[in-house]
């Protein structure tokens, strides 16, 4: 059912990051346990309605590079992913480590770069690998760059959406991480401006951020472990077990739609139930602008009142 002026999206994407898996028993800071927050994710994650055809992690997977953290994060994963019937698509990160990373994830000897390109109805996703053995920041080497050159020579039905843990947009709330960054991002930027990406996804921060790169929209995935406090008290960088969300991806012909999921419950103060739907759903365009639209409708005037709105609907 079309509600308002927009068509449902073509494509639908999950968008998460940092996840940072550890093997079992083993707590991050002694505090956080990742599997936790990746559990409430997928959970979250069985509620979206249009489903997800891509589940795509920007990074920073395995918090220590274990070959038991990414075994675990296949069996947790991929399961729920063919449940669904969506594509996953895996980005390195600083904290994965690329020998252990494409044996327990690819079933793959090659630590190379692990750059990979992914279909997902038309819309072609790239798995760009910004990490730097033994280092945080992020660097692209010249035959990645004259990789991806040659990828984007030819578009693809839907565009494309590049996946890359360091996202190449200032940090401005978390300066102290811009010793971290993507470095020579001007090196990207010729490669990617004016080609058919449409839309970059990244990770990296620990919280949700946008902005544009060579003119191509930027949407930054907060993490599922653990969060950076973009406005901590008398702390430089201040590291907090809350907030934690990921991000839907809507892909429509002409634009794409960010929104924040956040991962943990909260108490609902307002709302209607999901047989409100089917009441909706018989009614026309112009009955249900009247109802719901026209302050002093009787929905409305039962709604501020807190009584059912649903009563003599």
């Amino acid at each position: 059912m079309q509600y308002g002026q927009y068509p449902p999206p073509g494509i639908t994407i999950a968008h998460l990051s940092d996840v940072h898996l550890l093997a079992r028993g083993v707590k991050q800071y002694g505090v956080v346990e990742p599997e936790d927050g990746l559990r409430m994710a997928l959970e979250r994650l069985r509620r979206l309605d249009p489903v997800p055809q891509a589940l795509v992690f920007t990074g920073d997977l395995a918090d220590r590079s274990e070959p038991e953290a990414y075994a675990r994060l296949r069996e947790l994963v991929e399961p729920f992913a063919a449940g669904i019937g969506a594509q996953v698509v895996w980005v390195m990160g600083n904290h994965d480590a690329r020998a252990p990373y494409a044996k327990g994830l690819f079933d793959s000897d090659d630590d190379g770069p692990q750059d990979r390109v992914h279909d997902v109805s038309g819309l072609r996703i790239v798995a760009l690998d910004t990490s730097v053995p033994d280092y945080h920041h992020g660097e692209l080497t010249d035959d990645q760059l004259d990789w991806l050159r040659d990828v984007l020579s030819s578009p693809a039905e839907h565009g494309t959406v590049l996946a890359m843990h360091h996202p190449p947009i200032p940090v401005p709330t978390l300066e102290p991480a811009a010793i971290i960054e993507l470095l020579d991002q001007d090196r990207l930027a010729e490669v990617v401006r004016g080609t058919d990406v449409r839309q970059i996804l990244g990770g990296h921060f620990h919280y949700s951020s946008h902005s544009t790169f060579a003119g191509i929209p930027v949407s930054v995935a907060s993490a599922s472990c653990y969060t950076t406090d973009p406005a901590p008290l008398d702390r430089l960088i201040s590291g907090v077990a809350g907030q934690q969300a990921f991000n839907t991806v809507h892909v429509y012909d002409d634009r794409i739609v960010h929104t924040v999921i956040p991962i943990f419950e909260a108490p609902e103060i307002t709302g209607q139930p999901e047989e409100m739907r089917a009441v909706l759903d018989a009614l026309s365009p112009e009955e249900r602008r009247e109802i719901i639209s026209r302050k002093d409708s009787d929905f409305n005037n039962r709604f501020e009142s807190h009584e059912n709105p649903l009563t003599e609907l």
